[in-house]
């Protein structure tokens, strides 16, 4: 069986594993033992942290076989984005410029670097193996997060937003990249976020140029990637799509991906999960997929299951999924529907 799970410092081997095989442009999970292990390190401090408001926490998961221990996926939060340095997008916007002589009205679409999303919870980290995707296990592995914030609000913020990583060719070019961060950095794409993830994106954000960008201005390849997915981001993006995210007003700075925003009280898997008591059993069959977590802290666990479950009613659970969730007859789970 599958569990989303807490990242512990064993884990570190196969989280490089899997920061391999992350696409370019994932900045957050970089393929360096010592960052991952400094990640790995400040979830297990924030884990065990009292919080009461959000703050400097992050929170880092693995997906799990729980049979062989195999990891197949991870994803995280970071309860305040820019909480310790501004945290920077490019915000879409519309500039008027107008000639009454001429009888001249024209809109112009501008790109304007800002911090606009500081503070706001950042979900992060997200890669689930490919032999995964398009399943029940890959909505887990971002989804599973979003019930974890359910579970415990007062450590995030009423906005949650993140960076879908945009497009770059096979080689690992930004078109995007190519017109705007490369003019003011002597490195290509693949190297500037290799950078990113090593050190931070602040000190390259505050060399961007902090006065508009003229849209029509860059090359037309530059503005086709505007709000374009990597092909191996675009499970990710349509999961938080689905879960009610907008794509609109702002970019990612280094690549144009969509910078995605969403209200917490508004996200599914937050709005629509139901706390319901639980009862040992073997479940009816013809149910439906069914994400289901304990609603814990440093012990958080969360499976797929297929469930017949009636609103206003207990949930059965195999004493297999009870086990894994770590609950027992009488406890209380929570659980949205695939």
């Amino acid at each position: 069986m599958l569990v989303m799970r807490p990242a512990q410092m064993a884990d570190l081997a196969q989280v490089q594993r899997l920061a391999a095989e992350s696409p370019v442009g994932v900045t957050s999970l970089p393929d360096d033992a010592g960052r991952l292990g400094e990640k790995i390190a400040a979830a297990e401090a924030s884990f065990a942290a009292e919080v009461s408001f959000n703050g400097e926490e992050s929170y880092f998961f693995v997906l799990e076989d729980s049979e062989t221990g195999q990891l197949l996926g991870c994803s995280g939060i970071v309860a305040s984005a820019g909480y310790s340095e501004p945290f920077y997008s490019f915000r879409n916007e519309t500039f008027v410029h107008n000639s009454r002589e001429l009888k001249i009205h024209n809109k112009i679409h501008v790109l304007s670097l800002c911090h606009d999303l500081t503070g706001n919870s950042l979900l992060v980290s997200f890669h689930v193996d490919r032999s995964l995707a398009n399943t029940p296990w890959a909505e887990l592995n971002s989804r599973g997060r979003l019930l974890f914030v359910a579970c415990h609000p007062e450590r995030f913020a009423d906005a949650v937003v993140v960076e879908i990583v945009g497009y770059s060719d096979d080689a690992g070019d930004s078109p995007f990249w190519d017109a705007v961060g490369r003019n003011f950095f002597d490195m290509n794409y693949a190297e500037a976020e290799r950078l990113c993830g090593l050190k931070s994106r602040t000190f390259l954000a505050e060399l961007m140029p902090h006065y508009p960008i003229y849209v029509p201005l860059l090359p037309d390849e530059a503005q086709e990637a505007m709000g374009q997915v990597h092909e191996r981001a675009q499970v990710s993006f349509d999961i938080l799509m689905r879960e009610g995210f907008e794509t609109d007003h702002y970019i990612d700075i280094f690549d144009g991906g969509p910078t995605l925003h969403a209200r917490t009280s508004s996200i599914r898997s937050i709005a629509q999960s139901r706390v319901v008591p639980v009862r040992i059993g073997e479940p009816e069959k013809g149910g439906r997929s069914y994400l289901v977590c304990n609603g814990q802290l440093q012990d958080f666990r969360a499976i797929v299951a297929e469930l017949d479950w009636v609103p206003g009613r207990p949930v059965v659970l195999s004493a297999e999924a009870a086990e894994v969730l770590g609950v027992g007859e009488g406890t209380s789970v929570r659980l949205v529907a695939v």
